[in-house]
């Protein structure tokens, strides 16, 4: 008799078994709802940028097409992505007239002109040089992930080999010296220029795309084989 009434109070009654349903079925709304915001967020957010971009040049390049030959002179909307593909369709073309000899002979005279303009000349000329930097073939800069002890010791940041360092900096330093952009999280698009010898660079196999996202998520998304080899040695991705 006694033991079956120690069952009985052991027992949870009505209104627990009642709390206890609704917290797991709260439980599963709560992670449901999650895993909307992982599948949607991201979609969201890329054609969110996407129309900014295009709506950006829509609304540079458009307003520039002389109205008879604007559809939307004709048709009561406008067609999106109309200034993008003509703006495609201009660099293309110039980029072909550049490459004959009177296009070569245009560009020589332009940049004639522009060096003998005081102030022009010199921004003219850092801005060539990055651009031609950044997506001529031959460059190297941005395509070395490395890790290097900054900005202070034992504090270790990702970093983008931009150069190998010459002129009146080696004559300075000793050794070979290597330049190094370290951007900032989660803005990459500012950052540090900091010149390290080349025997204090860790250079990693980790591709640029991986490390921005890195950078971008303030070290949250790992590279996908770091996270399988975490999963394999039963590690925690996460605290």
């Amino acid at each position: 008799m006694t033991r079956d009434k120690g069952r009985k109070q052991a027992e949870p009654g009505p209104k627990a078994a009642e709390h206890v349903r609704r917290a797991t079925v709260m439980g599963r709304l709560r992670a449901y709802f999650f895993a909307g915001v992982l599948v949607v967020a991201p979609i969201s957010i890329t054609f969110y940028i996407a129309y900014l971009v295009l709506d950006f040049v829509d609304s540079r390049v458009t307003p520039l097409i002389p109205a008879r030959f604007n559809p939307s002179t004709y048709l009561p909307f406008g067609i999106p992505g109309l200034g993008l593909v003509i703006l495609l369709v201009v660099l293309t073309f110039i980029g072909a007239t550049t490459a004959g000899y009177l296009g070569r002979v245009f560009v020589r005279i332009s940049e004639g002109v522009l060096a003998r303009m005081p102030v022009i000349s010199g921004i003219y000329g850092a801005v060539k040089q990055l651009v031609e930097s950044v997506f001529a073939s031959q460059a190297s800069a941005f395509r070395q992930v490395v890790l290097i002890e900054w900005p202070r010791e034992g504090a270790w940041s990702l970093g983008f080999v931009t150069n190998t360092t010459a002129g009146e900096i080696v004559d300075r330093l000793s050794g070979d010296v290597v330049s190094i952009m370290v951007p900032t999280t989660p803005n990459p698009t500012s950052g540090y220029l900091v010149f390290i010898p080349r025997e204090k660079v860790i250079a990693l196999q980790m591709s640029v795309e991986d490390a921005m996202k890195m950078i971008l998520s303030s070290g949250i998304v790992l590279p996908p084989y770091e996270v399988e080899r975490l999963r394999k040695a039963a590690v925690p991705v996460l605290p």
